[in-house]
């Protein structure tokens, strides 16, 4: 039989203030007359037994010449109580916070493992300010407001800001495990054409490389998976000057939205501002910035004139979408998702040539 072995978690803190009272009276001494032998007034005296007043390190040692008690564990029982007191006011404040805590994905976190069971609100409140490594709601929300300032997105997004902070703190955890050389502008256009050339591979494998290639040029790949309701499909943005990330959901669960949301963040990396966080949902950006990545992704995929030639045959079935794509080195699933986004397929058809997407739990 195994034998489990349980932590003591005492849920209170004795004072040494009754300690010092129990010895004062085996010796029947007031606390003036005790006052008087540490040379202390009695009203400080009274306090520091009540537990109004904090013993000092210096007090301590007086009381250790006085009654015999050692100094330092009267000073550790001061200060695990001190500690408890916070504890518990702590908890009681984090009860006004139940609205604020509801707006995270909780359950979801614990279902994933990466946030343990939570017993109650004052608990879900330490979690999860634990998980974002910050110390209050209040140092929560000034965190979220400042990232706030550098967002650029879609009108139409529509994922909660706690969510979304949630989400993309994920990647930032992920950021800090990724071990990569320090930007290199030159080098990640290199390792994005040859990421390219790996969309025809199984996909577990052509993200694996993806991944060391990007790093290598100082840029993270990190795919989290998305939280319900949740309409970022990829964000980019800096973990320092020399350290870019591109996150993605693969919230389509497609081959093809994948491929395109890599490149669509690989051009905010190369092109835009360090200073700012794109989140995206395909196909909703209007700004000139988002308009420019969807240009330089979609010609980074497919050659352009390749593409128009392409095109104009208008002849759009298995055999010429799979012949096409082959002799351009791609995921036949790219071309198809190509073709539904300009309307030259219906979305109902050619979807067999995707492939589709798993998450591993």
């Amino acid at each position: 039989m195994s034998k489990r072995t349980y932590a003591f978690k005492p849920d209170y803190a004795v004072h040494p203030g009754l300690i010092i009272e129990e010895h004062l009276e085996v010796r029947g001494w007031s606390q003036a007359e005790f006052a008087r032998r540490c040379g202390r007034s009695p009203k400080l005296i009274s306090e520091i037994i009540a537990g109004k007043a904090r013993l000092e390190p210096k007090t301590a040692i007086e009381f250790q010449r006085v009654l015999g008690l050692d100094a330092g564990i009267l000073h550790r029982m001061e200060s695990a109580y001190r500690l408890h007191e916070a504890r518990e006011a702590e908890a009681e404040s984090a009860k006004k916070h139940r609205e604020w805590l509801s707006q995270f994905p909780t359950k979801e976190l614990i279902k994933r493992g990466i946030l343990p069971p939570i017993q109650n609100t004052a608990d879900g409140v330490s979690v999860i300010l634990a998980f974002f490594g910050v110390g209050s709601v209040g140092a929560w929300n000034k965190r979220v407001a400042q990232a706030a300032v550098r967002y650029r997105h879609s009108p139409s997004f529509s994922s909660d800001k706690a969510v979304l902070a949630t989400w993309l703190h994920l990647g930032e955890l992920e950021a800090i495990n990724q071990k990569c050389a320090d930007y290199d502008k030159t080098a990640f256009r290199k390792a994005m054409r040859k990421i390219r050339d790996l969309t025809r591979m199984p996909l577990k494998s052509a993200l694996g490389t993806a991944q060391e290639l990007m790093n290598a040029a100082g840029v993270v790949l990190a795919i989290v998976k998305p939280f319900p309701k949740m309409a970022a499909s990829g964000a980019a943005w800096w973990h320092s000057p020399k350290k870019g990330i591109i996150q993605l959901s693969a919230r389509h669960m497609s081959d093809d939205h994948l491929w395109f949301s890599l490149f669509h963040e690989a051009a905010h990396i190369l092109h835009d501002s360090k200073k700012l966080t794109f989140i995206d949902a395909r196909n909703s950006g209007n700004s000139e910035e988002e308009r420019q990545a969807n240009e330089w992704a979609a010609n980074a995929l497919i050659n352009r004139t390749a593409w128009k030639r392409f095109i104009a045959v208008g002849e759009f079935n298995i055999p010429s979408v799979t012949a096409f794509a082959q002799k351009q080195g791609i995921d036949d699933g790219i071309v198809v998702g190509r073709l539904q986004h300009e309307k030259l397929v219906p979305y109902s058809r050619l979807n067999n040539l995707k492939r589709r997407l798993e998450w591993q739990e």
